[in-house]
């Protein structure tokens, strides 16, 4: 990664890795070595191990101590896909006020920081609008849902 992203370039990181599992690239179920994947993306061991722990909140790979990171048996699509998922789940139309993130938590079975990216994710998309102090309303509908 030569350059900086505004989106963060750990966010990035694990965006490819999350393809690459979703689509079997990997050789095995375990994931390269930090060191590898260091070299592989000319980052720092922190900005990997970031992208790694983005990819455990959504329980999409687990670590193995002694083993490295390995891809979980049954993968979980990625949170943002089930957090996008609930506005067609829980019925809601445009203008209609989004689970708190508490709530996403509790639902989930994830971290506030997790919640929070993936519903950053959802923001940039056009998802979901934030007002400071008032919470996220739907601004949009997901494809599938407008589809049908």
């Amino acid at each position: 990664m030569p350059e900086a992203s505004p989106r963060g370039t750990y966010l990035l990181i694990a965006d490819v890795l999350r393809r690459e599992i979703e689509h079997g690239q990997l050789k095995s179920s375990t994931l390269p070595s930090e060191a590898a994947l260091m070299q592989a993306h000319d980052v720092s061991r922190n900005t990997i191990r970031r992208a790694l722990k983005t990819l455990e909140s959504e329980r999409l790979i687990t670590s193995v101590p002694g083993a490295g990171w390995r891809v979980s048996k049954a993968p979980i699509p990625p949170l943002v896909e089930r957090l996008a998922a609930v506005i067609t789940e829980d019925s809601l139309a445009v203008g209609d006020r989004y689970p708190s993130e508490a709530k996403l938590c509790e639902r989930f079975g994830v971290s506030r920081t997790a919640i929070r990216h993936a519903l950053a994710q959802m923001g940039g998309t056009g998802l979901l609008a934030t007002v400071h102090g008032k919470g996220r309303t739907v601004r949009a509908l997901p494809a599938a849902q407008k589809e049908s």
